[in-house]
């Protein structure tokens, strides 16, 4: 069982705080703060087949937080149907990492295997 207390937490609130009152006209994202990682505040945004909305929300809140595009790192999930962009940020003592999943290459049915 994990001994920390909520103020053990207080860095990633604090900048979730933050975030909240400077950057208030950017997108929603899905909020993370765990005892996993108690200086780390995630921040994700999920796009699907229509919606390539997690994709643009990442690349404005990666602008914001000054993240280089060098910086960013790609991953496949799900056989391919799934991108992952992540990258890191500090901000108010914290490390933020941003994280944005949506749609891959569809995968082929067996009708479309050669």
């Amino acid at each position: 069982m994990n001994a920390l207390t909520v103020e053990e937490l207080a860095t990633p609130l604090r900048a979730l705080r933050l975030l909240a009152t400077d950057f208030t006209h950017l997108p929603a994202p899905t909020i993370r703060v765990t005892d996993i990682f108690p200086s780390r505040l995630e921040l994700s945004f999920h796009g699907d087949a229509d919606d390539l909305g997690g994709f643009a929300a990442f690349e404005t809140w990666r602008q914001a937080l000054r993240v280089e595009p060098d910086a960013v790192e790609f991953a496949v999930q799900s056989g391919g149907r799934t991108h992952v962009l992540s990258a890191y940020a500090g901000f108010a003592g914290a490390s933020v990492r941003l994280v944005a999943y949506g749609p891959g290459a569809q995968a082929p049915t067996g009708a479309e295997v050669a």
